[in-house]
């Protein structure tokens, strides 16, 4: 038990610049690229291309400068991660084949970048749960908004992103239908800013530890089974239909729509009795002038 506690505490230490930096930005990048009419945008306005590509890498930090009343600027103080993102994006769309792109569109190496991603969004939710707290003592919800927003940002701004790149899509909002990154980003700011009120009866690198291996083995099984549904669905539907599903619409039922068929006279199968007499005295007359004929 010691010796896992010690492994948590060294990797509670560990530097995120350069590696786990740079395979933030090479995923954030790779996914920019990915959407439809982003390569276009990147031959037809450079600039376009690039504002959009530091929205996905900073988006957590722009969003979180935002909730606290700082300069979102603030973010492209930092002259060296803006300079190294700009050279992954520039090595992502501009290197020549395509070789750079190529070459990291490999499952393996990307499932490597993927996990180190995943590795910064626990310390991006630390940061933000803690830098809430100075700025805010004991403020529960700003705490938890902060560490969402700093792990999470890039999703959260994603219509912002795709405005940039002369898209607009309201119906892809994150919180119209929240995609896994964000859910569980909002999941671990919850459980660090109960961790910080001493209301989980863990140590915070020891959480860091757990929150961590389990992000990256969730996604290294979602990309090697090729399935983006959240494994937390099961869990949300019964939850969502306990809490939220009590008041179902009714069910509208439509009118059945029968072919249209030709109407047939229709013969009344009893007669009335002054159509019988008419027909009695019809053929009486009838008869008579029968008779006549066969006298004369």
């Amino acid at each position: 038990m010691e010796l896992i506690s010690e492994a948590a505490l060294h990797f509670s230490r560990i530097s995120m610049f350069p590696y786990f930096d740079g395979a933030h930005y090479l995923v954030s990048v790779l996914s920019a690229r990915e959407q439809a009419g982003a390569v276009d945008v990147a031959s037809r306005s450079p600039v376009a291309s690039w504002f959009s590509a530091m929205l996905c890498c900073f988006g957590g930090g722009i969003l979180s400068s935002i909730l606290l009343a700082e300069p979102p600027a603030a973010v492209l103080s930092n002259s060296t991660n803006i300079v190294f993102a700009t050279v992954v994006w520039y090595m992502v769309f501009y290197f020549p084949s395509d070789l750079f792109y190529r070459c990291f569109s490999f499952l393996p190496l990307r499932v490597i970048a993927a996990a180190m991603k995943e590795v910064t969004r626990t310390w991006k939710i630390v940061a933000g749960v803690t830098h809430a707290h100075s700025r805010f003592k004991d403020a529960f919800l700003v705490m938890v908004a902060n560490g969402w927003a700093k792990a999470a940002g890039g999703g959260l701004i994603s219509n912002f992103e795709q405005l940039v790149r002369g898209i607009w899509k309201p119906e892809s909002n994150e919180l119209l239908k929240m995609s896994y990154p964000v859910k569980i980003s909002l999941v671990g700011s919850i459980l660090f800013t109960l961790q910080h009120f001493e209301l989980l009866p863990v140590e915070r690198h020891q959480l860091m530890l757990i929150y961590t291996m389990f992000l990256i083995s969730m996604k290294v099984r979602m990309m090697l089974t090729k399935v983006s549904a959240s494994p937390f669905q099961p869990v949300e539907e019964v939850v969502g239909r306990f809490l939220f599903g009590l008041q179902q619409t009714p069910k509208v039922t439509k009118p059945k729509v029968t072919a249209n068929k030709k109407e047939e006279p229709k013969v009344e199968e009893n007669p009335s009795k002054e159509e019988a007499e008419a027909c009695r005295s019809e053929s009486s007359e009838s008869t008579r002038k029968g008779n006549t004929k066969k006298n004369e």
